[in-house]
């Protein structure tokens, strides 16, 4: 009797006429650069290739999230190994159609984000929440550097890893730098409406924009990781 073969997986671009390289190129230029999809189709056609903004907005939507998932699980795979993976948290006020929400935010010592989570209060149980999803999503660190909220603290106790916190007052720079992005592509996109706009970026154009970039593991900053736009010509 014939074992069944195993099938490969489909290829997600088995429908599109355009080349993978250039969906590919298309949803980088949009997610690591704070620009409209006007001006990446400007860009675009600028480098030989004619698409209409719309046809950028919808492979972003498509593959977006496609490739960030891809390179962030071989990313987390490598790292896991890494003996001195030091993780640094925060907290973000956002407006949202005026209302204030927090965006908490992981990336750790190279600068990559891990994890982000949205709540409506910078309290103990959205502390806990936060830290519980990024644990049980890439492991846990050697250590984990916060700013002096008190709801890290109470998390922290509670999940019985006190002893992995660390404090300083320059000490946390790394995740305050990272926060530039975020708050770039907010300008650009005139702040953000509604929730679901929200959702797509708070991984997407500084979460996601840097998984996308990402390579192995090194000790240069990932601001030296650019994205080769050369390619598109």
């Amino acid at each position: 009797m014939r074992m069944p073969r195993s099938r490969k997986p489909a290829s997600p671009f088995r429908y599109f006429n355009s080349s993978p390289e250039v969906i590919r190129l298309v949803v980088m230029m949009y997610v690591r650069y704070p620009l409209r999809l006007r001006n990446v189709e400007d860009l675009l056609f600028e480098r030989g290739i004619d698409i209409c903004h719309e046809r950028v907005r919808f492979w972003w939507n498509r593959f977006g999230p496609l490739f960030a998932g891809d390179i962030r699980r071989q990313r987390v795979s490598r790292m896991r190994g890494f003996r001195h993976w030091r993780w640094h948290l925060d907290e973000m006020y956002v407006k949202l159609n005026g209302e204030m929400v927090y965006l908490w935010r992981a990336v750790d010592h190279e600068g990559k984000i891990l994890e982000s989570y949205i709540t409506k209060t910078p309290d103990k149980k959205a502390a806990l929440t936060f830290m519980k999803k990024a644990l049980k999503r890439h492991g846990s660190p050697d250590t984990i550097t916060t700013d002096g909220l008190r709801s890290y603290s109470a998390a922290m106790d509670e999940l019985g890893n006190p002893e992995k916190r660390a404090v300083g007052r320059w000490a946390n720079n790394r995740v305050e730098n990272s926060h530039h992005s975020f708050r770039r592509r907010e300008r650009a996109m005139l702040r953000f409406r509604r929730m679901k706009s929200l959702q797509k970026f708070r991984l997407g154009l500084c979460q996601r924009a840097q998984p996308l970039r990402s390579g192995t593991p090194s000790r240069r900053s990932t601001d030296s990781q650019g994205v080769p736009l050369s390619r598109a010509g």
